[in-house]
Parts: structure tokens; sequence; C-alpha cells
């Protein structure tokens, strides 16, 4: 019988181990015809690399449960896990299709245990990585980390997600993980040294950790089993522990004798921060008040404040809720996906465009980073009242005939928290001051139905902006 060899490179990617195990699942190998090594390694015996092996099958469809099980195995460094998978896979495709859901079956105990540990491995790295600030560079971080397995790949991107807004880096002995603020790139290992030993931030924080720390709840040995003694030299706040469990017991002493205190029974309330908007002024100068705008969150990490635009005498005046991403990156409304869609709607119509005034309910991109990618989150009540003012101060100096409001959070910010959109969507209804208003759903809502959900959404979005042909008649 024949004898093959293949090769695992790098030795913590799934994906070559797949290519491997189809290239010898299509050649029928058996798996004790195998030698699974990674690169640099080799075999006992000569053998033929396992991409020359003649394929007599078509591949074999894989459950997806044992592709998970082999994107986290690989990362394990135990040399037999690349055997291992193979087994599994040439038993599943060979007569047990639901070998995975067996649990007292050898093979499957023996990956089951390296997930756990790999999986261990992974929670300790997102709870112990600590970042360290590089001198002379303003947000660049570096992190050291001594994972006990080849997990970096498989951890770098939650540090993606979660941090950012930074650049950093984790420097491992195996491997290296760099975030640009945009791009996620890996290379070689590293040294201790390479990485910064302290910073500044690290007195604020075991200042902090010493304040929190409750020895009335300490219980060394789950600290040690949550937080391994092993990654303490990697952790600022460990320094402490040895002082905060040795007088642990005479703080809990001291906590005991002291005076108790009644709790206040009222807790204060919090001024909401309003907007500030000129008394009078142009709409020119509205705008540009509204640029240094910092009554939400939202300014910080939103490119621009999106204000209205439109003739300054428009008969009406359209809301929508918020601005995408493309009316973020160029400072105008409706000009993304959703305002393709309301520039269609207003041409059936023939109602053209730039004789409305649009504006939106709250003037800041609100978004969540996925990779590269900004995805839109619908504004809070606490956003639209942010940017009550500057929409108050729009329709104020516009003085439309008719306001339309596109999406729940424009007619929030029009007709307050009672008006039931679906419910009352395509007919006028007066505001307090005399005013006109009808309410429908958001260009974009029509854009999230499918097949000819879709076309009925958009013909009703059609039908009720139609009512905008009563006012500019």
């Amino acid at each position: 019988m024949a004898r093959y060899a293949a090769t695992v490179d790098p030795p913590w990617d799934a994906g070559a181990w797949r290519a491997a195990a189809r290239a010898a699942l299509r050649a029928q190998v058996p798996p004790e015809d195998i030698d699974w090594l990674e690169a640099g390694d080799a075999g006992l015996l000569p053998g033929t690399p396992i991409g020359q092996a003649p394929a007599v099958v078509d591949t074999p469809r894989v459950p997806r449960s044992l592709v998970a099980l082999a994107e986290a195995v690989a990362c394990h460094r135990a040399p037999g896990r690349f055997a291992l998978l193979y087994r599994l896979l040439w038993r599943i495709t060979h007569g047990e299709p639901q070998l995975l859901a067996v649990p007292t079956d050898a093979d499957v105990h023996q990956a089951a245990a390296l997930l756990q540990a790999v999986r261990r491995d992974t929670h300790k790295m997102k709870a112990f990585v600590r970042f360290r600030a590089v001198a002379g560079e303003q947000d660049a971080f570096i992190a050291w980390f001594e994972p006990d397995h080849r997990i970096v790949d498989r951890v770098a991107p939650f540090f993606a997600r979660r941090f950012t807004g930074m650049r950093w880096a984790i420097l491992t002995p195996d491997r290296s993980a760099r975030w640009d603020g945009s791009t996620l790139s890996f290379g070689t290992g590293a040294l201790r040294s390479d990485a910064p030993a302290e910073d500044a931030h690290e007195d604020l924080w075991r200042t902090y950790y010493a304040h929190i720390f409750n020895p009335a709840r300490l219980n060394p040995r789950m600290m040690r089993q949550e937080m391994p003694t092993r990654y303490w030299k990697h952790l600022p706040e460990a320094q402490l522990l040895p002082e905060l469990t040795r007088t642990a017991g005479q703080r809990v002493r001291e906590m005991a004798e002291r005076e108790a205190v009644a709790p206040k029974r009222r807790i204060p309330k919090i001024a909401p921060v309003v907007a500030p908007t000129p008394a009078a002024g142009t709409l020119d100068a509205l705008r540009a008040a509204a640029q240094a705008c910092r009554a939400c969150p939202l300014w910080e990490p939103a490119t621009q404040t999106v204000f209205g635009e439109g003739p300054p005498d428009a008969r009406v005046l359209l809301v929508g809720e918020q601005p995408g991403d493309a009316e973020d990156l160029t400072g105008r409304p409706f000009v993304g996906p959703s305002g393709q869609v309301l520039d269609r709607a207003l041409a059936e119509l023939g109602i053209a465009r730039d004789r409305l005034y649009l504006t939106n309910a709250v003037k800041h991109f609100r978004f969540e980073r996925r990779g590269k990618q900004r995805l839109h989150r619908n504004p809070e009540v606490a956003h639209v009242d942010a940017c009550r003012g500057w929409l108050a101060g729009e329709i104020e100096r516009v003085r439309p005939e008719a306001v339309a409001c596109l999406g729940a959070t424009a007619a929030l910010a029009v007709f307050g928290a009672g008006f039931r959109l679906m419910d009352q969507r395509g007919s006028w209804h007066t505001l307090h001051d005399g005013t006109r208003a009808f309410a429908t759903v958001h260009p974009a809502w029509v854009l999230r139905q499918r097949g000819k959900e879709r076309d009925a959404a958009y013909a009703t979005f059609v039908a009720d902006l139609a009512l905008l042909g009563d006012a500019l008649a």
C-alpha cells in the first residue's frame, strides 16, 4: 500500500488541513496510510505528497460540526491532532455519520478534550491581555502574551472588534497580530523585550483595582482557578495581590466595626444636556452652530454633523431618522441607498427633490464597527432629545406648510412617543402650531424587505408620499 505525507502549513491553519484532507478523501487513502506533518517536519518513512494521490471519488459532504471542531483543534499543540481529525473525517464518511454525537467514543473524547483546552486558552487570552501605550505615539499600544496554544489568528478578530478605535499589536513567542485602525495583519513571533514593560496608565489602574478589591469576598482558591498565577506577570494588578490578601482579614474587621451610614433615599436627577441653538439667525448660522454640537456621545465617532439642505422657504420639510454611512462621509442627507429609493419615488410622483428641505431627526451617524464596515444602529430617545433643538430650529426658519416624517424615529421627534407609525402612517395630522404633517416608513425599511414583499412595501411607500403632491399643489 502506498505511503503518503500531508504537510499542514501553517500548523494552526484548519484550512490547510482541510485542503490536504479533501485530497486524501478523494483518493480514498485510509488514515493509517498518511503521515500528518507540520511545516519543517520529516516523516519516519518517505511518503508521496498527498496532493499527488489520484482522485477516485468526489469529495463527500462533511458536517459543519466537524469543520468547526477542526478550526479549534488545529490551534492545539498536540502532535497527533491532524491525524485525529482525519480519522474522525474518515469514519464519518465511511458509515458513522453521527459519530460526533457519541461522547464515549475514544476519538471523539480526545477531540473534545483538545477543543476544551483551546477554548480555555482563548478565554484566558481575552481576559488577561494587557495593552501598554507605546512611548511617543498617540493611540498606539502593544501587549505581550504567552498562550498555551497557537490561538493568535483565532482570537485577534475579537480584539479588532473591541478596540477598533486604537492601533495595537499583540506579540507572542509564535505569532504576532497588528491592527492599524482598519486592517488586521499577522506576522512572526516576537520577544518579551519587544513590548513595553509598563506605562503611565498602570499606576491609575492599580489604584482603581485596590479601591474596588472586596476583602470580604476573598477566595484565594477560586481566584487562582480563574486567574492562574502563570498570568500574573502580565497583569499590573497582580503586584498588589499579596498585600491585599495579607491584609484582607484586618480590612473585613474594620468594615464590620465601622459605623453604619444611612443610604440616600432619593437619587438626584441629572439634568438633560440640551443642544445650544442660536435664538435668531439664518439656516446657515444654525448649520454652523450644529457643527460644534456635543450634546450626546454620537459626535465623537462620527465624521461630521449632517445638517439639512434645501430651499430655505421650501413648502415641504422632509424629516428622516439619522444619517447613514454615505451621508456621514459626504455631510449631505439622503445620498446613500435610502436616498436613492427616495429619489426614485419622488421621480415617479413628479416631485423635484430640490423643492423639498431634507433633514434628519438625529444629526450624527450611530454605528458599530465590524471589520472595515460601519453597521447602522438605531438612535436612542436620548439622541433624539439631544437633537430636538436643531430640528425645531430648522422647522422654525423654513416655516414649511407641511412636514413629512420618514421612519419611527422621525415620527417620535415630530409627533411624540404616543404615535404609532404602522397604524397612523399615510394620513394627515395637525401639529401644535397648525402645520400639517404625516408619517410613512423610512426608505431603509423598504430595502430590508425581500422579493415580492419589497415590491409591496415600495408601492405603499410611494402611495404615502403622494400626499406631498397636495402640499405642493
